[in-house]
Formats: C-alpha cells, structure tokens, sequence
C-alpha cells in the first residue's frame, strides 16, 4: 500500500512536492474509492489518484522520479560498480540546485508495517539516507546517514530496533550504493519487505509503449487466459479467444537486411528469451472461428489487450500501479472502465492502487472520483513544477461539475495558448 510520495530537486520539479493517498475528509465513494487499513498508524486510504496539468507542466516526471527510486534501490547494490554514476536529474534552471542533490521519500506498508524510507542523491554519492518503521504505530528509526562533505565521510545512526550485522553492512555500503540495498544483499532479513515492497509491489505501465508480451504470457495458464477473456470481451472488444504460441528468440526473427555484426549483437542480447505469436480469434455469424494475427487489430485493441495483463495481475495481487498517459488509444468510456475496476470491492478485493495521468477529462465527475482523488500540476513563473490537489479549492460536494470548473480554469493547470503569428512577407 502507498501512503505518501515526497520528491524534490528532480528534473521540473524543484521545491518538495508531496502527493498523498490518505482519505480526506468526506464521505462521498467512500465504500468503493477507499480502504480502511488494519496497519498501526495509517488510517484510510485511496484505491486512485489522477493527475490532470497541461502537456509539459510535469505530469510525467512525479512517475518519473518514483520509477528512478525504485530503480536506485533495486540497482545500486547488485549491479552498480565503485565510482558509477547515480542516475537523478536535478532542477537545472536555477543555480542554486543544479548541484544540489536529488531527493526521494516514500511512506508505505509492507508486510502489515508502515515504513517512511528515503535518501537524496547527486550523481556522485548518496547524501543522505534514512528509515523509520512504525512496527506498533510508534515511529523507530532503523537507520539514517548523512555526509559529511568537510570530513568526507558518513555520520551514521543505527537504532538498535535493527538487528544483524549492522556492522558489516555499514562497511560494505558504497558512496554510490544504499544502506538498504546492500544490507539486503547481505541478507538482512527484517529490511527485506522494505526492499521487496520496490521490487515486488511497484507496478509502472504507459499504454503506448505496453508491449503485449506479458499479456501473453499471462494467458499460458488456463485460469489466467480466461480472466484475459473475460476482460476482453467486457471492454466490448469481440475477442472470442486468444492463441499464444511461445518460441526461443532466433535469427528467423531478424530482419534479412540486417548486417551481421548487428544480427550477432542482438542475437547475444536476446539469448535464452522468448517470442509469442499472438492470434486472436473471433467468430462469424455462422460460429466458424477465425484467427486473426494481433497485428492485424486496431491500436485500440492492441493496447487493451497489452494492458489486460498488467491490470488483472495488479488487482489480484494488490500491487500499487503507477500509469502516465492512460488516455493513449482508448475511448473515454474504456478510461472509466478501467479506473472502475480499482472503485470495486469485488474486482479489487486486495486494495490495489492505481495512480495515473490523463487528459481524458470526461471522467472527471462525481459518480467516478472523490474530491481527494484528484490533483493538478502546473509550472510556476520559474518553470518549475506544483503538484496541488482538487480538496485545495473547496469544491462543491454533489454540486460542483469538476470537468467543467477544470476546463473553465478555476483550478488552473491548463496550457496557455497565444494565437500562432505569421511573418509578413516583405
């Protein structure tokens, strides 16, 4: 479960912006749209969030910045190398931040407990790291360090709510590696939900770029084909079957023109992997059924079908999936659809999360969304990125028509559009 994601100094955005999951006041959707939590200390929280802003205000880079934490966390020890660098972006239109490090904190719970974990970074080193745990709804800090640039070296403080060999992972943590990573490569077993909480629970998709391998993938099990199906033909797509035929990557599926030094290159590369031929099949008026090869559907069926997989498998497991774009190739009613199956206690049994950005505004109403669900980003008069949520403007409970109120500019986060001026010829 995601509770809270907090990040600053990271490509547009430059002050700490914080985006929250926790239910607010209210009680409007509350049955479908929100969880209580059993977790010590958390409370009630959303089953969605959307992220309405014009293009470019920076939508993107708060997914962004949750993928790259995820990415130095899971990395940084296993496969990063002494003196490689830390991928973060810092805000680079001001100069007192373009060398000031990147910053990332996440509040969740995993395993039954909330835990508060973050660090900053600057391409060279990490700054400064830190966990707290609320095993009993108190907070305990596990763990924190901070460098010191005028000595050069960590100041450390480990609690003694954390066991092991604290020790030796302190030792063996790099400048350009975290504490968290490397202590549970060293099998620090009670940091472990902390880390499999990024690596298991974390969920990103973009509909354009979904390929339909794990959809694929999905449907070799019977059970798991027939959930495919029944998704399929729910979002009215008149898919009666799916085939998937699964082969060793190999040199038939190169193309002949390809020189041989790249042929040789990416047959390396792909070693070992697998290719699936996917056909769809539909019937005719006269029952006969008739396989179509996948490439021969329409994008909007093709993207359904890549993202079938991702969605069931993040609502049977309960995972927290962070989505940009998901207007891409699909009708408004499909969006709704969609974000639906996260407002059901019956198709989202285990409390998965979904946290999204649009521009689909049809489905900003009151029959989808809670006020608290809903947030906006802009760029201020410095460029730089503000993540602020529809509750900031008090609207109007069952009155307020919130895709009007957008779109009229009330809660701002719209592009400004000038009129396009010709040169006069001379």
């Amino acid at each position: 479960m995601l509770v809270q994601f907090s990040v600053k100094n990271w490509r547009s955005i430059k002050e700490e912006q914080t985006l929250s999951l926790v239910k607010a006041k209210g009680e409007e959707l509350v049955a479908s749209n929100s969880f209580e939590t059993t977790t010590p200390a958390t409370g009630s929280l959303l089953r969605s969030l959307t992220i309405y802003g014009a293009n470019a205000s920076g939508k993107s880079n708060v997914i962004k910045a949750m993928r790259a934490m995820e990415n130095i966390v899971l990395e940084s020890a296993s496969k990063w190398q002494q003196g490689d660098s830390i991928p973060v972006a810092p805000f680079l239109l001001d100069c007192d931040t373009k060398n000031e490090p990147s910053e990332f904190e996440v509040i969740f719970v995993a395993s039954g407990v909330r835990y508060q974990y973050g660090f900053s970074a600057t391409s060279e080193r990490i700054s400064e790291e830190w966990l707290l745990a609320f095993p009993l709804g108190r907070p305990q800090r596990w763990f924190s360090r901070l460098w010191d640039n005028e000595n050069k070296t960590y100041s450390w403080e480990i609690g003694s709510s954390l066991t092991g060999q604290k020790q030796l992972w302190q030792e063996s943590t790099r400048e350009n590696g975290l504490f968290l990573s490397t202590a549970v490569q060293l099998n620090s077993q009670q940091l472990k939900p902390v880390y499999e909480w990024f690596k298991k629970t974390l969920r990103f998709a973009d509909p354009s770029l979904l390929s339909p391998g794990f959809t694929a993938s999905y449907c070799e099990k019977t059970e798991q084909r027939n959930e495919v199906l029944s998704f399929l033909k729910t979002a009215d797509l008149c898919i009666d079957d799916v085939e998937v035929k699964s082969e060793n990557f190999s040199d038939k599926h190169l193309p002949i023109d390809m020189s041989e030094e790249q042929r040789a290159k990416i047959l390396s590369e792909m070693k070992g992997n697998k290719i699936a031929d996917i056909k769809t099949v539909h019937h005719t008026a006269q029952g006969e059924s008739i396989p179509f090869d996948f490439e021969e559907e329409s994008d909007g069926t093709q993207t359904i079908f890549a993202i079938a997989g991702p969605w069931l498998d993040t609502l049977k497991n309960g995972y927290v999936l962070f989505v940009d774009e998901l207007h891409n190739n699909l009708h408004p009613k499909m969006v709704e659809y969609l974000v639906g199956l996260f407002h059901s206690n019956e198709t989202n049994p285990n409390n998965a999360q979904l946290i999204f950005t649009s521009h689909e505004t049809s489905i900003l109403n009151q029959d989808v969304f809670r006020r608290d669900q809903i947030w906006f980003c802009e760029k201020n008069e410095g460029q730089a990125t503000q993540l602020y949520p529809l509750t900031d403007f008090s609207p109007r409970k069952g009155r307020e028509r919130f895709e009007a109120s957008y779109l009229a500019g009330r809660y701002g986060a719209l592009p400004y559009i000038r009129n396009l001026k010709f040169a006069k010829e001379a």
